[in-house]
């Protein structure tokens, strides 16, 4: 990805979204040809030059210092995640700096498996680029069986884009879409030199114009929590909670849960779910799995 660009369209699509009033300042009477706030203004609002202001967003960023990054997202009104998303893209981490080599495949560790087999609801492990690593089989029931399909093809995205069945699956698909694409949007400032994610990217690009559409607007998202609500072939509407956990050691490796309401409909219908593949949603259980490493 290159990163120059990166940062002059997130810049530019987050002051797009920002009036004057909403930042503050006084009501131009003059006729405004682009929506939000001119870059002279934020240029204000952040206590910086106009120059200067300029020169960051066309990338050029040698140099910047935190406090004119903190000043320039306290201008846009960044949260929490859009401002690491500009720590990330403005300012290189020496571990990056220093990657040439290619990035080493990920492997789950057997405790994460375990993990996985101790688990009464359907969960998976998700590593770079949204790649599913691992899934209990009450996962691969609930939306796709990854273990099942070329290593290239187990990846979230592309599950969520260029599968059928994830059109009908999710109650809110374009929501679930966008979602994807913030996601991806983060990894990607974090690591603009994977040459996987930019053959994703294109890839995605070429075949979905909704995936065209979505990234340009340039939103980024870190899951933690939330709900998904699913209409799935066998057992109907279901409503889950998800929970995201950081997995020690890589942290481009999460472990998705879901879990329901207990006592709920979606509760029941999860339960029908696990008697179907042959699971328990009420103890462990062992799958069988590829260990190889994507």
């Amino acid at each position: 990805m290159d990163r120059s660009t990166e940062i002059r369209e997130f810049l530019r699509t987050r002051r797009a979204r920002i009036t004057p009033e909403q930042a503050g300042l006084a009501p131009d009477p003059r006729v405004r040809r682009v929506p939000g706030l001119r870059r002279e203004e934020v240029a204000q609002l952040a206590g910086v030059s106009v120059d200067y202001y300029i020169r960051l967003e066309r990338g050029r960023t040698q140099g910047v210092s935190g406090a004119v990054l903190d000043a320039v997202a306290r201008a846009l009104q960044l949260d929490d995640t859009e401002r690491a998303h500009l720590f990330d893209l403005a300012q290189p981490t020496a571990t990056r700096a220093r990657r040439r080599r290619p990035f080493s495949p990920q492997r789950v560790r057997p405790v994460m498996y375990r993990a996985l087999d101790s688990l009464s609801a359907p969960a998976l492990i998700q590593g770079r680029r949204m790649d599913v690593l691992a899934s209990n089989p009450l996962g691969s029931a609930l939306f796709a069986d990854f273990q099942a399909r070329p290593h290239r093809e187990r990846n979230f995205a592309r599950f969520v884009f260029l599968d059928d069945a994830a059109h009908s699956l999710y109650a809110d698909w374009e929501k679930a879409a966008g979602d994807c694409v913030a996601t991806l949007h983060l990894y990607a400032g974090r690591h603009p030199d994977d040459p996987r994610l930019t053959e994703l990217i294109g890839e995605l690009s070429l075949h979905s114009d909704t995936f065209r559409r979505m990234w340009a607007d340039h939103d980024v998202l870190a899951h933690a929590s939330g709900t998904k609500r699913l209409h799935h072939p066998v057992v109907g509407d279901l409503t889950l909670d998800y929970v995201v956990l950081a997995v020690e050691g890589d942290p481009d490796q999460t472990l998705v849960i879901l879990t329901p309401e207990p006592a709920s409909p979606s509760a029941e219908a999860l339960a029908i779910l696990a008697s179907w593949t042959g699971t328990s949603t009420t103890g462990p259980y062992t799958p069988e799995r590829t260990t190889r490493p994507v």
